[in-house]
C-alpha cells in the first residue's frame, strides 16, 4: 500500500524526535491529521515558539526568553549555592522536587574524550567567571552518577578547590519505597559509604 507523500513526510520527521519509533510517529502523524485545525495551528505556533523565543540564559545558560531567566533574575534564591547540572532538563527535574533555592549553573553536556568533548566545548571558563564576580560560597555539583558524569565531577571539583568554595555533590543510594534486596551491590554500597546521622 502506497502512503500519501504529506503523511509520510510527517512520519518521517515525527520519527526523528527521541524515543519515536516508527509505528508512534504514525499514530502521531495520523492523530494530528485528524485533530482541528485550530489544534494544530497551536501546535504549531507552539514549536516555532519554542524555536524563535527560547535562548540561553547569559549568566548561567539555562532556558529563558530574556538575557537572565526567571530563576536569576529572583531576589528571593540564595545567590551564594549554585547547583551545576548537564543540561536544562536537570534544572527542570531539580525544580519539580522544591527542595532548592539556589541558582543553577548548565553545563551543556559533561566531559567525553571519546565522544570529541572537552572542557573548552563546555561552559567551565564561565562557571570559574562567576567564582571572580559573585559571592559563590557552595557548589553542588548534581550530574548523572555515569562514568562521563563521575569524570566531570571530579575534573570540576579540582578546578574549584583552590578557589576555597563550599564543594558538594547529591547525595546516592536507595531510592524512597525501594527494598534492600532488590538494590545492585553498587548502590548499596554507596548507600552505606553516604549514610546520614541521625
Amino acid at each position: 500500500m502506497q502512503i500519501a507523500q504529506p503523511l509520510l513526510v510527517a512520519i518521517e520527521e515525527l520519527s526523528k524526535l527521541p524515543g519515536i519509533g516508527r509505528k508512534t510517529a504514525q499514530r502521531l502523524a495520523l492523530h494530528i491529521l485528524k485533530s482541528d485545525t485550530e489544534n494544530v495551528e497551536a501546535l504549531t505556533k507552539a514549536l516555532n515558539d519554542l524555536k524563535t523565543k527560547l535562548r540561553f540564559c547569559e549568566r548561567c545558560f539555562n532556558l529563558s526568553e530574556e538575557n537572565l531567566c526567571e530563576i536569576c533574575k529572583s531576589p528571593k534564591r540564595d545567590q551564594s549555592l549554585v547547583c551545576v547540572v548537564e543540561e536544562p532538563s536537570d534544572v527542570i527535574a531539580i525544580e519539580k522536587a522544591h527542595e532548592y533555592n539556589g541558582l543553577y549553573h548548565v553545563l551543556g553536556g559533561v566531559l567525553s574524550p571519546l565522544s570529541g568533548i572537552g572542557a573548552e566545548s563546555l561552559h567551565i571558563k564561565e562557571l570559574i567567571k562567576r567564582f571572580e564576580n559573585e559571592n559563590i560560597q557552595e557548589i553542588i555539583l548534581a550530574l548523572n552518577p555515569d562514568t562521563e558524569g563521575e569524570t566531570t565531577t571530579l575534573y570540576l571539583a579540582k578546578l574549584i578547590k583552590p578557589f576555597g568554595i563550599k564543594i558538594s555533590r547529591l547525595a546516592r543510594g536507595l531510592p524512597i519505597g525501594g527494598d534492600l534486596e532488590f538494590a545492585d551491590e553498587a548502590t548499596i554500597g554507596r548507600a552505606v559509604l553516604e549514610r546520614i546521622l541521625l
